[in-house]
Order: C-alpha cells, then sequence, then structure tokens
C-alpha cells in the first residue's frame, strides 16, 4: 500500500484529485477509451467494416470487466492488457474482429500514461498559479518588512521579506514555462504495433492514429515504445516543482523556531508528550516531499535504457515511480498554498513563532 493513499498517512501525505487521475479506476477507464477509439479509427480507415467497427467499440464501451482475471492476466502476461482485450472482445461478439487489430499491448498502456500526464500537468499548472498568487498576497501584506539574510544559517546583512518571498515565488514562474514546453511532448499518442513500424495497418497508420488521438485529445506522433525522453523529462520537472517547494518549506522550519521567531503560523500540529510544542508540520512535509521526488527521479532515468524496439524492466519501473512522484508533487502544491493561508506574522518582531 502506499503511502498517498494509507488509511491514516494519507492524511498527511494524500492528495485526492491528483490520486484520483492515476487511480487504477482512471487508468482502466482511459485504456477503455483508447480501444474504443481504436475500434473507430480501424472503421473510418477502412481496415474494419465502419458499422462493425462502432457496434465494437460500443461494446467495449458497455463492457463490464472483471478485476480478478485483469489481476491473474497481469501476473500471467506482465501487463493487464492481453487479460483486457480477451473480456473485451468476449463482449464484441460477432465484432470482435475491429477489437486491437494491428496494436499492441504498450499502444493502449502509453497512450492511457499520455493522457494521465496531461492531466498532471493541468492541475500542477493551475496549482501553481494559485500558489503564485498566494505568495504574491505574503508579499502585499509583510513583503516591507525588515528580516535578517543569513548566509549558511548565519546572520549576515539585513533585507526585507519581500526578498525572502521573492526567492520561493521567481522559479514558479519558470516551471510554467517549462510545462508550457513539456506538455506536448508527453501529450502525444502511442502507436507503432507490435514492433513500432505500424506494419499491420495496410499503410493506414498515420490516418487511424490521427483518428485515435483526436478521439483522446492528444496530438498524433510517431511511435515512441523505447523514447523515453519525454516522461522522464516530466517526472524531471515534478522534481524540480517539489524541490523549490522544499527550499521555502525549509527556509519557513527555520524561521518558525522559537529564536529568532520570524514567522507566526495557525493550525501548527501537536505534541503526544509536550503539550507547550507547535510544529510546523506543513513547512516540513514540503522538505520530506522535495527529498523524495529527488530519490525517485534516479529511478527515471533508470527507466530511459530500453533494449531494442521494446522494453519489459524498464517500462515497468515508470509503473511503480511515476504516480507517486505526481501525487507528491501535487500534494506538495497544495501544502504550500496552505501554509501561505496559516501566515499570521513574517518579521522579528512576532512574539510566538505558532499559534494553535
Amino acid at each position: 500500500m502506499s503511502v498517498f493513499d494509507h488509511p491514516w498517512l494519507a492524511g498527511l501525505l494524500g492528495d485526492a484529485e491528483m490520486g484520483a487521475i492515476w487511480s487504477a479506476e482512471a487508468d482502466l477507464a482511459r485504456m477503455i477509451a483508447f480501444e474504443a477509439a481504436y475500434s473507430r479509427a480501424l472503421g473510418a480507415a477502412g481496415l474494419a467494416d465502419a458499422a462493425m467497427a462502432e457496434r465494437a467499440a460500443r461494446a467495449i464501451e458497455a463492457a463490464r470487466i472483471d478485476m480478478d482475471a485483469l489481476r491473474d492476466g497481469t501476473g500471467r502476461d506482465g501487463l493487464p492488457v492481453p487479460a483486457l482485450v480477451a473480456q473485451l472482445k468476449r463482449a464484441a461478439g460477432a465484432d470482435a474482429g475491429a477489437v486491437h487489430r494491428g496494436a499492441t499491448s504498450q499502444d493502449v498502456i502509453d497512450s492511457a500514461l499520455a493522457c494521465a500526464l496531461r492531466d498532471t500537468g493541468g492541475l500542477v499548472r493551475d496549482r501553481l498559479v494559485a500558489l503564485r498568487a498566494a505568495l504574491e498576497a505574503l508579499h502585499e501584506r509583510f513583503g516591507d518588512r525588515a528580516l535578517m539574510g543569513r548566509t549558511r544559517m548565519q546572520a549576515a546583512l539585513p533585507i526585507s521579506v519581500a526578498d525572502r518571498i521573492d526567492g520561493w515565488a521567481l522559479p514558479l514562474g519558470d516551471h510554467l514555462d517549462r510545462l508550457e514546453r513539456i506538455a506536448p511532448q508527453v501529450a502525444r499518442l502511442q502507436l507503432g504495433g507490435p514492433v513500432g513500424t505500424r506494419g499491420d495497418l495496410g499503410g493506414q497508420g498515420a490516418a487511424v492514429a490521427e483518428a485515435v488521438a483526436a478521439a483522446l485529445g492528444l496530438a498524433p506522433a510517431s511511435q515512441w515504445h523505447a523514447r523515453r525522453d519525454g516522461v522522464v523529462e516530466f517526472a524531471g520537472l515534478l522534481s524540480l516543482i517539489s524541490g523549490s517547494l522544499g527550499k521555502m518549506g525549509q527556509d519557513i522550519c527555520l524561521m518558525a523556531q522559537q529564536t529568532p521567531r520570524e514567522v507566526t503560523l495557525s493550525g501548527a500540529g501537536g505534541s503526544s508528550a509536550m503539550a507547550h510544542k507547535q510544529n510546523p508540520v506543513a513547512a516540513e512535509l514540503l522538505v520530506t516531499l522535495a527529498r523524495y521526488n529527488a530519490t525517485q527521479l534516479s529511478a527515471m532515468h533508470q527507466a530511459l535504457v530500453h533494449e531494442q524496439e521494446r522494453s519489459g524492466t524498464a517500462w515497468q519501473l515508470e509503473w511503480m515511480v511515476l504516480p507517486q512522484m505526481a501525487q507528491a508533487t501535487g500534494r506538495a502544491l497544495v501544502a504550500a498554498t496552505a501554509l501561505c493561508d496559516a501566515v499570521v506574522e513574517i518579521g522579528p518582531s512576532g512574539q510566538h513563532s505558532l499559534q494553535p
């Protein structure tokens, strides 16, 4: 069980909205959407009878999936698509000839992944904008106050609160720019067939890809079965974002110390043994999530190494790491915005670092 959906750890680490994007239910829905769009595209391209293809697509959309069979099939085949396609063909009955013909399992799973990355990018974008607005509000409220600048955690020279807040806020614009550049590189249909050549599509591969991409809201593209740079770059952006928020969290942890008491926060965490303590939990969480994503990113770089035309091992590594990185970043963005809202005072004149 992941900490992001654990019965109680999710109270700290969970993000229901991001978790829904990466849930098994959403992933299955995206795979079914691919298969239905693919059947219709086969009909439109003349690779299957159009009426049969439409009936097959409707049967796919209405199919009731046996999740136990899907789990068992994944254990047997190393991925869920063969078991899924078998169920969809049974649902299509006499129209099964318009189901999955010329596609491969990775086309289904990676196209579903592209949809998840697209939706993740949209949610991250909205949350970056919200956090930037929250930091601007802090800047407006407290920016002209004096603060001691510190280098290597030692008193250095005076700065303003605005100077420190700017250090938290300025990277967010860069991350938005990066997201705008990266998003089109990951919101791409995957369609290559068994060895990436679309050889079973009778020269109609481009037409089929364009139709499926349009139905799923993705861009048509050449196959990227073994080219994972876009996926890994997206993971890198997730780590950059959580890392920037970790810097903000680390600063606020230090500012919340009893000495020099430079920030006053409401809603802090309590101690089971020391009633007087109120801990800067949200700020600490930002540091934790930044460090988590930094360690996971190395695994994503390992997943760049796909052998020959298609890989199993490197591909499976993505499944283990990328959803958790997305949830960590989503949670960090929510926590950072809430932390801004919890600030009561900033500056050396505060009498307490935390308030209940």
